[in-house]
């Protein structure tokens, strides 16, 4: 086996071995911009001004993915979301 197909071949592994999962808000009728923004703040270590892009692209597009990673990463910030009173799911 060639260096280059030894390099295809374990690249192809890690891409079969990635785990990363999407938290996504979704847009409500009950939240203010301010609230979510201050949430994304709080829970998921946003800057302001992603915070508010995030928000924006939630209230326009109906939703937005605020944070990747594994599914035990994310797990706790979906809860504190939903204990906010926003709405999210890990996909």
């Amino acid at each position: 086996m060639s260096t280059l197909e030894k390099v295809k071949e374990s690249v192809a592994l890690a891409e079969q071995l990635n785990f990363d999962h999407e938290l996504i808000v979704f847009n409500d009728d009950v939240n203010t911009f301010d609230h979510v923004i201050e949430t994304l703040i709080k829970v998921c270590d946003h800057t302001p001004l992603q915070a508010e892009q995030c928000a924006i692209l939630v209230h326009y597009t109906g939703k937005c993915t605020v944070k990747s990673g594994s599914y035990d990463k994310l797990k706790p910030l979906c809860t504190a979301l939903l204990d906010a009173g926003l709405s999210a799911e890990i996909q």
